[in-house]
């Protein structure tokens, strides 16, 4: 059986739920000390009020591979980087005919020449150790699912005008006429509904009709309706790339929608490339090809909000075709990903390309949202999911469950609230300890008729109460504030809630700051990412007309078509920027956010989660002042402090002066999934304290950066700033502090991993500590390894050892020493299994079985950027002994 690592092949729910307990509990490792006088804690992010991903949310994001699905990198540079189409075709012939005479059975299913040499293939899993083997053969990666992003719950409206408010798109559009007009945007996502009005269209719901049309002006469906790569079924291409997810037309109307939802660029024209069927998943092999035809197709912007979380590593395929994109004049924009509740290293690729620009979310300023009035105010609410809907009429009495951080106020059992005293009342509860179904079922078990919960804390929050037995009374959740004005109204007397039809527009609370969803950094090679923060929770936006026309989300995947719509105007003013330059604009003229976590503390964002901080268009559009690098990533601190130069240029006729100094942003430490934080500042020395520019001239500024924590594994940064009479700019920059291989890959999760496993009989994996098990290898009674990465890793190997009678260890497979290896793997969303069927491959490439027996399994870790050479950069774990039985075993078998 292939690595069942979140990129390769693997069952879904990897340990049985017996486990659970011990995964949940895994989350909260303790923080390492830190050394004296070095960073202080600010806390962790559970401490922080941050609700940990449960197993089944990281599981659900993280990438699977496609068994079976391979992408074959084959030697020669692609034709964007200078190499010959026709070298690279011949290339890949080659090794497909090496692949046939080494008896490796493969089908080619597509070929790439243009931004990355390579193919995709169909193969025996079993393998492809072998195909790696075959000269010619670059690299070979796995086929991965990439989930259609599946955006947050979110509230807005029509008058939805505050995301390009926030960016300066508004005045861009309204002071200088920009629209887009003449700029292309390539959309890679579930399509476009190119029958919305606001996107062109007729208003008549039928791909056949508005395509190609003046505003959605080409594309290509590479996979129908019915794609799923989960299913196994192949695509069914079509030449309407409409849209029946929803996803895709969001994003569409973001960058350029021009009806009762204006995007940013309103008059630029679309491509659609299809690539997510209605439901389901798509895969990296039709996103790669997407991205080609995108180019051919004279795509001067490329947005691309999906991504397959938790691959960091930036030799991925789509992520080296993103970069080489870029190098021919195409500015690709990508989304960071929603897996902030995950912690660091928790973005992917494609997002992870160097040359890209990567995007984080930021909450919307306002909100549209449903209400009810209660003290004589408006309390604006989120309606729980998985419960019965909200009424829009009706009067109920208001009953207080208890004081605030009291188990009565807290609600979480019926035992511990008031009982309700009749019909017509409605219970409020706090936020807190147990979840919200629990709070709901207690107010229902009391005899509410409804419950209103309270944040415990800034910000907005939508609740699920799914459970069984199931909710059947509305629960709404409404602001800290609106129930903190609640529970002293009930205390002075009678208060009644009174439900309301309609929505009312109300400030987030949270608006400005970097949404909760949005994923962190570093890539797996220590380089800054994201670049760029934008609006993404709450944008009001088109949909399919199927699905009403237009509505509201949440996502990175919403902030990405900012920055997208925002290039396409600065390409319309600038027209000779390159991708490059794009991005350098960008983020030279990016606002720093304050951090979200504790906003009234006056600290800001950690820089590997808002990179230079939020778009400011109005400066990127208009500033005259550019400094020569984006962003600065210092790598690892064990280097030793860097002293980087920084050139600033100047195109206006006036000299420009900037006092020079330095912001910091909270830094992070371990536990990778339960991050902690610090304030950290490193060492940050300018040149000089100012520098004056002359007119159309260039001055250069020395910054030398680095640290001296005495820690390993802090991710710590913030910007370089450049502070003139006109303009503010920034130049962002992030390392990880001391060694970092010297950081655990292999985590415990508070569960004794790595572990030997027994199969429980029904897809999940049960731990087995203590060895002594014999697997018959049939219908997956196999021995596995369960494992855990805190950091992405540079290798895994596989061994195996028959153990004769007396204890003595000889190697299965000595012609090679592995049954099994894999390069560049991203940080585990969560537990993973390796399982082995007893095969090997020898070097002549002829498989065989084990013997009965007894044998241990052995996994070595290489750290990441970690030498091969070093035996300090390795991690080894030896499982116990075990015993294979297999009755079904033949003589042909045997070694």
């Amino acid at each position: 059986m292939p690595l069942t690592h979140a990129h390769l092949p693997r069952p879904r729910g990897v340990l049985a739920a017996a486990a659970g307990a011990s995964l949940v509990a895994g989350l909260l490792v303790a923080s390492p000390a830190l050394a004296d006088g070095g960073p202080e804690s600010l806390g962790s992010a559970s401490d922080l009020g941050v609700a940990a991903s449960t197993p089944d949310d990281v599981l659900d994001a993280s990438p699977d591979a496609i068994p079976g699905r391979w992408l074959v990198e084959v030697s020669g540079d692609p034709v964007l980087r200078g190499g010959s189409r026709s070298a690279n075709v011949s290339a890949q012939d080659t090794v497909s005919t090496r692949a046939a005479d080494a008896s490796i059975p493969l089908t080619v299913e597509a070929t790439y020449v243009q931004g990355w040499n390579g193919m995709a293939v169909q193969m025996d899993d079993a393998d492809v150790t072998k195909l790696r083997a075959v000269d010619g053969v670059e690299a070979v990666y796995p086929v991965l699912e990439v989930a259609q992003p599946e955006p947050e719950p979110a509230d807005a409206g029509p008058e939805d005008v505050f995301g390009n408010a926030m960016t300066g798109v508004d005045q861009v559009q309204e002071v200088d006429g920009l629209t887009g007009e003449g700029v292309t945007v390539a959309v890679i996502d579930s399509g476009i509904d190119y029958n919305n009005p606001d996107l062109g269209g007729s208003g008549v719901n039928d791909e056949t009709v508005d395509f190609p049309g003046d505003r959605v002006v080409g594309g290509y469906d590479y996979v129908g309706d019915d794609y799923d790569s989960r299913t196994g079924k192949p695509p069914v291409p079509d030449a309407y790339p409409d849209d029946c997810g929803g996803h895709g037309t969001h994003v569409a109307g973001i960058i350029g929608a021009d009806g009762e939802v204006i995007g940013a660029a309103p008059d630029v024209d679309l491509l659609s490339y299809r690539i997510f069927g209605c439901d389901g998943t798509s895969s990296t092999d039709v996103i790669l090809a997407a991205m080609e035809q995108a180019l051919t197709d004279g795509a001067d912007v490329v947005n691309m909000s999906l991504g397959a979380s938790f691959m960091t590593w930036q030799d991925y395929p789509t992520a080296q075709l993103a970069d080489s994109l870029t190098a021919n004049g195409v500015t690709v924009v990508i989304s960071a990903g929603n897996e902030g509740a995950a912690g660091t290293f928790s973005s992917g690729a494609p997002g992870v390309a160097s040359d890209a620009i990567t995007v984080a979310s930021v909450d919307n300023t306002h909100m549209r949202t449903p209400f009810g009035i209660a003290a004589d105010g408006d309390r604006a609410y989120a309606a729980a999911t998985g419960g019965p809907a909200a009424p829009t009429e009706g009067e109920l009495a208001l009953i207080s469950a208890g004081e605030p951080g009291t188990e009565a106020g807290q609600g979480c059992t019926a035992d511990a609230v008031p009982p309700a005293a009749g019909s017509g009342q409605a219970l409020l509860v706090e936020r807190g300890v147990c979840s919200f179904y629990e709070k709901a079922l207690a107010g229902q078990e009391a005899g509410y008729d409804a419950v209103i919960l309270y944040n415990n804390s800034p910000g907005t929050v939508n609740p699920t109460v799914e459970g069984d037995p199931a909710i059947t009374i509305p629960v709404v959740m409404i602001s800290q504030a609106d129930g903190t004005a609640l529970q002293e109204a009930a205390a002075a007397g009678d208060v009644t809630w009174a439900w309301q039809e309609g929505t009312t527009v109300v400030e987030n609370e949270t608006g400005g700051l970097v949404s909760d969803f949005s994923s962190y950094g570093l890539t797996a090679e220590l380089e800054l990412k994201p670049d760029i923060a934008a609006p993404g929770g709450s944008i009001w936006s088109t949909i399919p007309l199927e699905q009403g026309g237009h509505g509201a989300k949440s996502g990175t995947s919403m902030a990405a078509p900012h920055v997208a719509g925002a290039a396409a105007l600065l390409l319309q003013a600038h027209p000779n920027l390159a991708p490059q330059d794009v991005k350098t604009a960008m983020m030279n003229t990016a606002d720093p956010l304050t951090w979200s976590l504790a906003p009234d503390q006056g600290y800001l964002e950690p820089v590997h989660r808002q990179g230079a901080g939020l778009l400011d268009l109005v400066e990127a559009v208009h500033t005259t002042t550019s400094i020569s690098v984006p962003s600065i990533s210092l790598g690892e601190g064990e280097q030793g402090l860097q002293t980087v130069t920084l050139k600033v240029s100047n195109d206006s006729e006036d000299d420009r002066t900037y006092d020079i100094g330095v912001q910091h942003g909270v830094a992070t430490g371990a536990p990778t999934e339960n991050p902690e934080f610090y304030t950290a500042e490193g060492t940050s020395e300018p040149s000089a304290s100012s520098v004056t520019v002359p007119a159309g001239g260039t001055s250069e500024v020395e910054v030398t950066l680095g640290e001296d924590f005495g820690e390993d594994g802090l991710i710590y940064g913030g910007w370089v700033t450049f502070t003139g009479a006109d303009d503010d700019l920034v130049v962002p920059f992030a390392g990880l502090s001391g060694d970092y291989q010297a950081l655990p890959v292999l985590n415990d999760q508070g569960m004794g991993l790595p572990s030997l496993g027994v199969s429980d009989g029904d897809g999940g994996v049960l731990l087995d500590p203590e060895g002594g098990s014999t697997y018959t290898m049939q219908d997956g009674d196999i021995p596995y390894l369960a494992y855990a990465f805190s950091y992405p890793a540079e290798r895994l190997e596989m061994k195996a050892y028959s153990v004769n009678p007396a204890g003595k260890l000889r190697v299965v497979n000595p012609s090679i020493g592995l049954i099994d290896s894999e390069d560049h793997l991203g940080r585990s969303a969560e537990p993973e299994v390796y399982g082995w069927d007893g095969t090997y491959t020898l070097k002549n490439e002829r498989v065989r079985t084990v013997k009965d027996g007894d044998y241990v399994l052995q996994m070595r870790v290489l750290r990441p950027l970690g030498d091969p050479a070093n035996p300090d950069h390795w991690e080894t774990y030896t499982s116990p002994q075990f015993t294979i039985d297999n009755p079904a075993r033949g003589k042909d078998d045997a070694r």
